[in-house]
């Protein structure tokens, strides 16, 4: 013989209105939980906690207030974009600030890899002007590393490998970055025109 359950009785009483979530009172574990599962105003949440430290990490490395802004903002949307792959192995604060600092390195990168250009690749001697400060603009919008990649390889004439040494990436990856950011390129540049 079973023994009895109780029966359930259903919930009279309607729900309180006006009782909302106080967001910034949660731990960072359960907003980070939350965000996880899709939750919108637990990354706001998130984000606007850590903002501060964000951007004062920014500007300790890169010292530019603007770069810095810059690059603080490029890690809060990588935080959006990532939030996924934070596995909780360590603390959200000790992720997010390897996130900010390797936004900035590559910020950094990015900075010194424009003012290395050697000078004929700055300069126009022939050809349009205005073409070259189009291609320029479109090679600056995008990731730092497939333009390193297709400069090196189409304007400076490096081979794959040579290109995979000195930027320490596998041959594959340098012929990847070169392939998509020449139709990048191409896309950009097909816009403009048009």
């Amino acid at each position: 013989m079973q023994p009895l359950r109780p029966k359930s009785r259903p919930i009279r009483q309607p729900l309180r209105a006006g009782s909302s979530l106080a967001y910034e009172r949660l731990s960072d574990p359960i907003l980070v939980k939350r965000a996880k599962d899709g939750d919108r105003q637990a990354l706001e949440a998130l984000c606007a906690r850590h903002q501060p430290a964000v951007e004062k990490i920014a500007r300790r490395i890169l010292r530019d207030p603007e770069d810095a802004r810059d690059a603080a903002q490029e890690s809060l949307a990588k935080v959006c974009s990532r939030i996924r792959q934070f596995r909780g192995e360590s603390q959200f604060a000790t992720w997010l600030h390897r996130l900010v600092v390797n936004t900035c390195r590559n910020a950094l990168a990015r900075r010194r890899f424009w003012e290395e250009l050697p000078a004929d690749l700055t300069a126009a001697p022939t050809g349009d002007v205005g073409d070259r400060d189009e291609l320029r603009a479109c090679l600056l919008e995008l990731p730092p590393a497939q333009a390193r990649v297709v400069v090196l390889k189409d304007a400076l004439g490096y081979s794959f490998e040579e290109i995979a040494a000195a930027s320490g990436m596998p041959v594959g990856t340098a012929k990847c970055y070169a392939h998509r950011a020449r139709n990048s390129l191409r896309e950009r540049l097909e816009e403009r025109v048009a």
